[in-house]
């Protein structure tokens, strides 16, 4: 038994069933301090390892902004979980291209995980621009920013709730003969929507972006959010556990599968409005990026390659930006903005 599920096991039998977001944060928390889970090695397979184009259409997106700003002299160029750190790595890249934006970044990288900082680290050594590492979005400096989210929420912690005859239950991990199981509080929570029984209802905490909301209301700037999940706010059961790129029982190894739950994208936007701040999208991942101009960035990794290269960057093309049930679809950009930005490349175009 791992020293995280002894952890688990203690805190239920001191302190009773414990909520989902809980058992989820501990989880996470020795998931991510433990390993590099990304990649074909590693659990799943994030957009910008499945193409460099990803990361240089964001970088290039940023650049945008930043003239939509005024061009500031000074501009934070942030990322919330940069994983191995390929997209700002694209990203940079990119922003060769447009020399007195690369000039103006200052970089910071919120990350949580000392293994993945040091991956981080090491593949932003010859970046260019100056870099600074946090743990939390609140011990990022004051002053202008863009911010990038890629598949960020999606791991954020959710609590989930179970529609009963006798009304709406939070589920909750105890222990029952020796083994980890989900359950429902006896006590039903009022207040909560009409739904037939059997169906179930997601919420999670969205505070780090929350906090980046706030942020930019005050000093000015953008946020990018990219991940999967839906644009309404519905039912359903969408928790699920990835280990070696297979879905596992999400209680059979706590801290050794990743846990994600799809973002519930009418609600972040609600809450980051909240805060004063102006909502663009959402709008499906693939139109978002052909908007920004994948198939032209597609068409020149093309030139001159052989028909094995071109493969792959087709491959990747189609990945990206297909339909249902592809990436495409499934994964969603939402953009919030000081209220001084009112067009954002990429959300503002007329939609199909």
């Amino acid at each position: 038994m791992s020293e995280i599920e002894q952890e688990i096991r203690r805190r239920i039998e001191a302190d009773g069933p414990m909520p989902m977001s809980r058992y989820m944060a501990l989880c996470a928390d020795h998931y991510y301090a433990t390993r590099d889970p990304f990649g074909a090695r590693g659990d799943f397979i994030t957009a910008p390892e499945v193409s460099q184009m990803f990361g240089e259409l964001i970088g290039l997106w940023a650049a945008a902004v930043w003239r939509l700003m005024g061009a500031p002299a000074e501009i934070a160029l942030v990322e919330l979980g940069p994983g191995r750190g390929t997209l700002i790595a694209d990203a940079l890249r990119a922003a060769k291209t447009v020399p007195e934006f690369r000039a103006a970044l200052r970089l910071h990288l919120v990350e949580a995980s000392g293994a993945l900082a040091t991956r981080q680290e090491t593949l932003l050594a010859d970046a260019g621009v100056p870099i600074a590492w946090h743990t939390r979005v609140e011990e990022l400096p004051e002053g202008p920013s863009i911010v990038i989210a890629n598949e960020f929420v999606d791991a954020l912690p959710i609590d989930q709730w179970v529609r009963t005859e006798a009304g709406w239950h939070e589920r909750r991990i105890g222990l029952r003969d020796g083994h980890l199981v989900s359950g429902l509080h006896p006590v039903p929570l009022p207040g909560l929507p009409p739904a037939e029984a059997g169906a179930v209802l997601e919420r999670r905490d969205v505070a780090p972006l929350r906090a980046v909301a706030a942020r930019l209301a005050a000093h000015g700037g953008a946020a990018l959010v990219v991940d999967y999940g839906y644009a309404q706010t519905g039912f359903g059961d969408t928790l699920q556990a990835l280990q070696n790129h297979r879905p596992v029982d999400f209680l059979e190894t706590p801290g050794e599968a990743d846990l994600t739950a799809h973002v519930d994208f009418a609600a972040l936007a609600a809450a980051v409005a909240a805060a004063g701040v102006r909502v663009h999208g959402p709008v499906r991942q693939g139109e978002f990026l052909r908007r920004l101009g994948i198939e032209a960035r597609a068409a020149r990794l093309r030139q001159g390659k052989d028909d094995k290269t071109k493969a792959v960057v087709d491959a990747a093309l189609a990945r990206l930006t297909a339909r249902a049930p592809g990436m495409g679809d499934l994964f969603k950009a939402l953009a919030f903005s000081a209220p001084d930005l009112a067009t954002l490349p990429g959300f503002d175009e007329p939609r199909p």
